[in-house]
């Protein structure tokens, strides 16, 4: 018997749902919803042990995995079994991750798992849109500590219109494409890309996004309500104790207040904590320090976090000694590295990226193969993030999910930059190789730069800045912190990030640790990020201004050229020895794809000699070439035989034609050598397709003066029926031999 179910039905006002259903599938997980919408269904489950993990953080883990027979699909590669998550499963575990962490008490350490499968799939939805609300309604059907229900939907706009979760086929015509994420009371994250917008109408994006996700909300507060809303768990919670907390920072707070005020180095300060930090320890018995020890390191730290909060709040003075706007020294340089098509070094503060960039035709487009979503990149960013930056040695496991994230975000950053008429593939790869700071913004710099460098001609640079915001709830104080250090990012109540050119944003990404922020406080962030990113902006056109009008010398150039359908094959050759041929003399590289519109083949000419590149190109003027009729062409001899000569246009070589051995002179020609030679170069007059042999015809005599007394041979009379027209209804002298034959049959 089907068990019974519960189910909540939230309307998007378009005439789309999005449905939340438990009760059917996975009864043993603490928390299991399915969220439809059209034919799109998300199976979320929750698991949290009821045993406490040793460890001083929670153990969150966020899976969000599509599944290919959701499509109707079998996963590609060797192995047909889903593997390794993709780029796009990752981003959307992160999306996830950062809304729901800050909502489990500090003090929860619990190994928890929230499991996120797209069973079906729609290709009118977006599936990752739903991830959010999935992950909190499971929750809270849950037993979990945790504070209050949140969604995340994305916000599109298309003729000036916002729409919630639109389709993929709105979100091509949309110049806004954000993932917010919120409770009812407060907005929690943003992450998306732009067609630099302002900001003030980012915020407006943000409040749409929010009034759709409180009613989202409601609808899970309903369905647990419905369901039988759990009695929240009871768990060991950290060991507090106030005394202890008020004497550590009674001994730390002025000393780290000093510390902070002398606007040391990174490596200094941390020295100089450190030592603060020791000396604490110290005044410890051993005892003291076996039994708090933990909690000394913790009360410490919550010292030093409010000595820093309060002098930016009270002094306007932060760690290095700088302003809330100011913003560390930049210096930047471009063609570093001689071998690469393209690269630059940013460097600002103690934050420095280097970026290279290649080019490549369309075969070395990234391929996207998800069950959701199929298709291909021409431009794409990597980012690298090697313990050294920070100097430390750390094991190293592979690509990261923050790498994939930050890689993502600068990606979204610059692509909108790219001409859509631009005829490379463009890899750029950041390696970040200090870091104090957001280097997810220093490789959005440094990109700008290296494309330019390498002679891709984006439309405009873009900057980037990383944005910090300190709050005091009961004095109302706020400041706004303009290009963040590491130890601000940790300690203030937003960290976020905005990149643009100088018309507008084109990508950001905020997590906000504070309740209730106050869109006044937001657009005051935005608009200063502006200012920042706008210095920032200049430094690097200071650096390099404009694209280079070319590619560098030893970067491959790449021509694009046109060809119809029915000569590609011809251009291939049998089993591709021509196109084989030809990449192999001059080096070039060839690729051909087919306009899905018109049809025709679209031919990619990759190569650094430009010889080579013009051989390409000939032979495809050769195969295009079409002679006209009653025209003259210069014809080159290229091969000689008995009756006549086979030659090729000098404009088209390659392309060949028989010149018959009666068209080369008007006297009778007994052998063919003795009129022309291999090699000769001469005119001939082109007549087009010859209605008795149903070849192409030229002449050579038919452009020679004709000899002096020369007379016409006669037509001949087609309706004579003479020696010349017998056939097999007039036996003549041709057929005796066979009416011979027979009658020597008969007498046998």
């Amino acid at each position: 018997m089907i068990p019974k179910t519960f189910k909540e039905v939230i309307d998007l006002g378009d005439g789309r749902e999005i449905s939340i259903e438990t009760g059917k599938l996975a009864k043993q997980a603490h928390g299991s919803v399915v969220v439809q919408s059209g034919k799109c269904m998300l199976l979320c489950t929750v698991v949290s042990n009821y045993k406490s993990a040793d460890v001083d953080f929670l153990p969150l883990t966020v899976d969000y995995r599509e599944k290919f027979a959701a499509a109707g699909r079998y996963p590609g590669g060797f192995f047909k079994r889903e593997a390794r998550p993709s780029d796009g499963e990752v981003l959307t575990m992160r999306l996830v991750d950062r809304v729901l962490r800050p909502l489990f008490p500090k003090d929860y350490h619990s190994e928890t798992q929230v499991m996120i499968q797209l069973m079906s799939h729609d290709e009118n939805v977006m599936p990752d849109a739903m991830a959010g609300l999935a992950a909190s309604a499971a929750i809270q059907l849950s037993d979990f500590p945790f504070e209050c229900p949140i969604s995340e939907v994305r916000v599109g706009r298309v003729n000036g219109e916002f729409i919630i979760n639109p389709s993929f086929a709105q979100l091509e015509e949309s110049d806004i494409d954000m993932v917010i994420g919120a409770s009812a009371d407060s907005v929690m994250m943003v992450e998306g890309e732009m067609d630099e917008i302002s900001e003030e109408e980012m915020t407006e994006a943000i409040k749409f996004a929010h009034e759709a996700i409180k009613v989202q909300c409601a609808a899970q507060v309903r369905l647990a309500e419905a369901f039988g809303k759990k009695e929240t768990r009871e768990y060991e919670p950290e060991r507090e104790d106030e005394e202890l907390a008020k004497k550590i920072h009674d001994m730390a707070y002025d000393k780290v207040y000093a510390v902070a005020k002398a606007g040391s180095s990174k490596h200094e300060r941390g020295a100089a904590f450190a030592e603060i930090k020791e000396e604490i320890i110290a005044s410890f018995s051993e005892e003291e320090i076996e039994d708090f020890g933990d909690l000394i390191s913790k009360y410490y730290s919550k010292a030093e976090k409010a000595a820093v909060r309060d002098l930016t709040l009270n002094e306007g003075l932060r760690l290095d000694g700088r302003k809330t706007t100011e913003i560390r020294p930049i210096w930047c340089e471009v063609d570093y590295l001689p071998s690469t098509h393209g690269s630059s070094i940013f460097t600002r503060g103690e934050t420095q990226a280097l970026a290279t960039v290649t080019l490549g035709t369309s075969r070395e487009a990234n391929q996207i193969d998800m069950p959701s979503y199929e298709g291909e990149e021409r431009f794409y960013l990597h980012y690298n993030f090697p313990p050294f930056s920070t100097g430390e040695a750390r094991p190293i496991r592979g690509t990261s999910r923050r790498e994939v994230g930050h890689g993502n975000l600068a990606q979204r950053a610059l692509k909108g930059m790219v001409p859509e008429d631009c005829p490379y593939t463009v890899r750029v790869v950041s390696e970040i190789l200090e870091s104090n700071g957001s280097s997810s913004m220093a490789t959005v710099c440094a990109g700008t730069m290296a494309m330019m460098d390498a002679g891709v001609q984006l439309k405009k640079p873009v900057s980037g800045i990383a944005m910090g915001l300190i709050t005091d709830t009961e004095s109302g104080k706020y400041a706004v912190l303009s290009d963040i250090l590491g130890d601000e990012d940790h300690l203030g109540d937003m960290d976020f990030k905005v990149t643009g050119t100088a018309d507008g944003i084109t990508a950001c990404q905020m997590d906000i640790k504070v309740k209730g922020l106050s869109y006044e406080i937001l657009v005051n962030a935005l608009m200063q990020a502006k200012e920042g990113r706008l210095h920032i902006l200049n430094k690097i056109t200071e650096t390099i201004s404009e694209p280079n009008p070319t590619v560098k010398a030893h970067a491959p150039k790449m021509v694009t050229a046109t060809l119809p359908n029915d000569l590609i094959g011809a251009f291939i050759g049998p089993g591709g020895k021509v196109i084989q041929e030809l990449q192999k003399e001059p080096g070039t590289t060839i690729v051909i794809n087919e306009d899905p519109v018109t049809e025709e083949g679209i031919v990619e000419i990759l190569g650094t000699d430009q010889e080579g590149i013009d051989k390409v190109l000939a032979s495809i003027d050769s195969l295009m070439f079409k002679p006209e009729v009653g025209s003259v062409y210069e014809v080159k001899v290229i091969k000689m035989l008995d009756f006549g000569a086979v030659v090729e246009y000098t404009e088209a070589p390659g392309n060949e034609v028989l010149l018959h051995v009666s068209e080369l002179a008007w006297e009778r020609t007994e052998n063919v050598s003795d009129v022309v030679k291999l090699g000769d170069v001469f005119d001939v007059k082109y007549f087009g397709i010859d209605p008795r042999t149903r070849k192409e015809k030229v002449s050579r005599k038919a452009i020679l003066p004709k000899p002096e007394g020369w007379v016409d041979r006669p037509k001949r009379d087609n309706n004579n029926r003479g020696r010349d027209n017998r056939g097999r209804d007039n036996r003549g002298r041709d057929n005796r031999n066979r009416d011979n034959r027979r009658n020597d049959k008969k007498e046998d």
